[in-house]
């Protein structure tokens, strides 16, 4: 027989259930591209390789800079908040801007316990990155020997880092990423920064980053 009478017969397999997920995923991290989705769904147990996880994510069209919810529909996708009944529950994490007498820009990474409203850990740094994030809420670890079953966080990009997605996955922590402009989402580390800001921020004139610290 010839070999151009022989043709490959696709299996036909239905990928709704898989499309799907990978909607749902695009719609609660919303500015995580086709490779870290496909982390997600690789970490559900889903054996679909790269190439169909983005021939799916190119047919539903969640390409990054349209991925992103509108404001009114976004309240359908945040996480169910539960109430509060232990310490370690669930942590905030945000980011204060300030600047030196000079003028040289700082920030300030915030880490609030939400269930006894007890800030846990102030790091002030230049430029602070997803790096510095892991290595302040891995030394939290370390020393208060716990770790939360939550963090809820904005999507800045210091916060969807690879590094940081990794240790919450490893030490089985939910990341509750914010609705996109929603800080009402994020309400207890919003009022612990606006006291830090009105009663330290504002009456310190910090001479060096050592002295901020």
């Amino acid at each position: 027989m010839q070999r151009s009478s022989w043709h490959y017969r696709p299996h036909g397999r239905d990928d709704t259930v898989l499309r799907r997920r990978l909607r749902e995923f695009a719609q609660i991290r919303v500015r995580y591209g086709c490779q870290r989705l496909f982390t997600l769904l690789r970490r559900e147990g889903w054996p679909d390789n790269h190439k169909r996880v983005h021939r799916l994510y190119c047919l539903e069209g969640l390409y990054l800079r349209s991925k992103r919810p509108k404001r009114s529909r976004a309240a359908a996708h945040r996480l169910e908040r539960v109430e509060l009944q232990r310490p370690h529950q669930s942590w905030s994490m945000d980011f204060v801007a300030d600047q030196l007498f000079n003028g040289r820009k700082i920030r300030a990474l915030t880490i609030v316990d939400n269930f006894r409203r007890q800030c846990l850990a102030i790091h002030v740094g230049q430029s602070l990155k997803g790096d510095d994030v892991m290595a302040v809420v891995s030394r939290l670890q370390q020393t208060l020997d716990v770790v939360p079953a939550r963090i809820q966080v904005d999507n800045g990009s210091e916060f969807i880092s690879k590094v940081l997605d990794k240790w919450a996955y490893e030490q089985q922590v939910t990341l509750d990423f914010s609705r996109p402009g929603k800080p009402t989402d994020n309400p207890y580390i919003e009022s612990f920064n606006g006291s830090l800001r009105d009663e330290c921020l504002n009456v310190h004139w910090f001479l060096s980053l050592t002295d901020a610290q």
